[in-house]
Order: structure tokens, then C-alpha cells, then sequence
């Protein structure tokens, strides 16, 4: 009885200690084969170029190859959902922006944003500008409430995600409404919102910049917590008129959920280690992205942060998940 006792008592050790040796194990034979990074959006966006920017060192540090699958459709659901379907052994990544724990407020999902993925680290951040036609009366966010308030009816371009939610939250917190009118991409709301014929909108820097350059948009803000550095004379909406506001978009990695801790401390470690490569933050740089990189906890508690802030937002605006 005595033996059988001690067996008893003994058998939760043995059991944790396997688990620990097996992960260990893990860790210890990752990767083996090559490592796909799943980009859920078209090729030549932020996303897109991190990833492969990200490729070629980590493909150095692991010793296989990382090759980089375009899977997109439906404003990235398609390609996140094959990450939260495929094995949890650390060989299927993915890259996802903002649009991640934003399309939880449009969409009803075949996958929980949070539960069926583990999250490696955050990738970039990149700010939105308040941007109109230089014909539009208004040239500060100041400017524009007051212009708002007195004569309704000020339209924004948005595409979805954070670039819809963006003004959609401005005009919450400062007590104007504007009107929503839907644009497929930048590059379709562009000509209108230079013509005038919308007035403004809360684009990304990279895509309103060279617009801005050209003198045939105006930028009236920018939305990060710090001035971007490619509009290095252009206040934030936070320090010019609006406190603690805050939008960007931003990158970061996944991977499917139950994903061994070695295996996934071993992931944080290699593509922070390859994102703060002095070349790859350049690169980054010039597409007007800054590098962030984090903890696992770090990034899974920034998603839930913003999936909060941006489903307030939706649901105060009315719009349901379809």
C-alpha cells in the first residue's frame, strides 16, 4: 500500500515533468521543415512587405526555408482563418494588422480573434492622417468641429477597418456627425476627396503622402501618439486639439492557439530579433511605418485593447457584425 501511495503522490511530478521534456523537445526540434507566414491581404502592403522582409533572416536563423503565402479575401477572415486551422507546432505563421481584432466589429468570424490564436509579437505601427482636398474650408481638427457643427453634412471617405472607425470615433468624442461614404481602397477615394466632392479623410500615411507632397491634399493631423516622422511639421490630433486620441494601424504575428511556450518564446525571440534588423527598420521607415516589437503578453493585451476601443466605437455608431 505503502508503494502504491508513493506512485500516487509521485505521478503529477512524472506528469509535469513529461510535459515540460516534451515541450523542451519541441523547442528543441523547431522548425524541421519550412515555416509559412500567411499574409491574409493582397501583395505590396505593409503587411505583405514585412513578412517578406522578415523572411530571408529568419530563413537564416532557422536554417529552412520561410516562404510567404498571399491567402486573401474578405478583409483578411480567408487567410486568418487558415492559421487558426492549421497545427500548433509553430510552422504556420501568420502576419495580420489591425484589421485583426477590428473585424470581429463588421464581421461574424468562423474563429475567436483572441481564443484560437497564440500571438507571437507586434510588427509595425503606422499612423493615420486627417487629410482634405486644399480646397476644403477647415485646416486644423479645431477648424474642422467647428465647420462641422455649423453646417452638417461633412462627408469622409473610409475603407473599412480602422480607416471607417477612425472619424467614426473623432466624431464621437468631439459631438459633430459625418457622413460615411464607402471606398474600396484608397486609391478609388483619392480623386474625390481632391476634387472635393467628400471632404475628408483618415487615411494611411503611406497612401495620402505622396498627395501631400504634390500639394493636392492637405494634412490638417496625424493620429499617433507622436508626430510621423515623414510629417515632422504636422501636429497630432492628440497634442492640437483632442487628448488621448490614438489610431493606427498596426502588424503583428500569430499563430494557432496551444502553441508549445518554448516553441512560441523561441518565435518571439527570432522575429524580434529579424524586425530590428538596421536594414529592415529602414526599410520600414521609408514606407512610413515605424518597427514595435513585443512580448506575447505584451501584443495579446494591446488586441484585446483594441478590440474594445473599436467595438465601443461600432456599436455606438450602429453598426452590427454581419
Amino acid at each position: 500500500m505503502s508503494i502504491t501511495r508513493r506512485a500516487a503522490l509521485a505521478a503529477p511530478a512524472l506528469l509535469l515533468a513529461a510535459r515540460a521534456g516534451a515541450q523542451g523537445g519541441a523547442a528543441a526540434n523547431f522548425p524541421n521543415r519550412p515555416v509559412r507566414i500567411v499574409v491574409p491581404y493582397t501583395p505590396g502592403g505593409v503587411s505583405d512587405i514585412t513578412a517578406r522582409l522578415m523572411a530571408e533572416p529568419l530563413a537564416a536563423i532557422w536554417g529552412h526555408p520561410v516562404p510567404v503565402e498571399n491567402r486573401a479575401g474578405a478583409d483578411g477572415v480567408i487567410g486568418t482563418e487558415v492559421v487558426a486551422r492549421s497545427a500548433p507546432d509553430g510552422h504556420t505563421l501568420g502576419l495580420v494588422s489591425v484589421g485583426h481584432p477590428v473585424n470581429a466589429a463588421f464581421y461574424r468570424l468562423p474563429f475567436d480573434t483572441l481564443r484560437d490564436f497564440s500571438f507571437v509579437t507586434q510588427t509595425t505601427a503606422t499612423p493615420l492622417v486627417l487629410c482634405a482636398g486644399k480646397g476644403f474650408g477647415p485646416n486644423t481638427p479645431a477648424e474642422l468641429v467647428a465647420h462641422a457643427k455649423r453646417d452638417p453634412g461633412v462627408t469622409f471617405a473610409g475603407t473599412g477597418g480602422v480607416v471607417r472607425l477612425a472619424p467614426v470615433l473623432f466624431a464621437q468624442q468631439t459631438g459633430i456627425e459625418l457622413t460615411y461614404v464607402p471606398y474600396r481602397g484608397s486609391t478609388q477615394a483619392h480623386p474625390d476627396l481632391i476634387a472635393g466632392r467628400v471632404d475628408i479623410m483618415f487615411d494611411t500615411v503611406p497612401a495620402a503622402l505622396p498627395h501631400i507632397q504634390s500639394g493636392s491634399l492637405k494634412a490638417l493631423a496625424t493620429t499617433g501618439t507622436k508626430r510621423a516622422p515623414q510629417l515632422p511639421d504636422v501636429p497630432t490630433i492628440g497634442e492640437a486639439f483632442l487628448p488621448g486620441f490614438e489610431a493606427s494601424t498596426w502588424g503583428m504575428v500569430i499563430a494557432p492557439a496551444n502553441l508549445p511556450e518554448p516553441v512560441l518564446a523561441k518565435l518571439n525571440a527570432d522575429c524580434v530579433a529579424a524586425l530590428r534588423r538596421p536594414e529592415v527598420v529602414e526599410k520600414h521607415r521609408t514606407l512610413g511605418a515605424e518597427v514595435v516589437t513585443s512580448s506575447p503578453a505584451e501584443i495579446r493585451a494591446f488586441t484585446e485593447s483594441e478590440m474594445r476601443k473599436w467595438g465601443e466605437a461600432a456599436r455606438k455608431a450602429g453598426i452590427v457584425p454581419q
